[in-house]
């Protein structure tokens, strides 16, 4: 059995002095490409293993959705929605009583 493992986020040290410089020649790419170095290549590899993963796991997307503590989350509003529901349901009872319509005539 293999289990799939995301690789450690990649950090850049002085991340401020591996960019390139702003190039107005240049609006689209101007001071926002990584200069090519390893630091450089770290980063593409994983973007390359995010991509990977996600092609892989897009049929199971479901599964990585739905946590314990959402589920818990999730049903605990449903207890207290359920709970308000009864609690207006009983007042609207009381509600009809006391003017009458729910009173049978003799």
């Amino acid at each position: 059995m293999r289990m799939f493992v995301i690789p450690n986020q990649s950090s850049v040290p002085n991340a401020y002095t591996q960019f390139t410089d702003e190039d107005p020649a240049d609006p689209v790419e101007g001071g926002s490409r990584m200069k090519d170095s390893s630091n450089r290549m770290r980063v593409v590899d994983c973007m390359e293993e995010f991509v990977k993963y996600t092609i892989l796991m897009r049929p199971h997307f479901e599964l990585f959705g739905d946590r314990f503590s959402e589920r818990q989350e999730r049903a605990q509003k449903a207890i207290k929605a359920e709970e308000e529901r009864r609690k207006l349901a009983k007042v609207e009872d009381e509600s009809q009583v006391v003017n009458g319509v729910g009173i049978d005539k003799m």
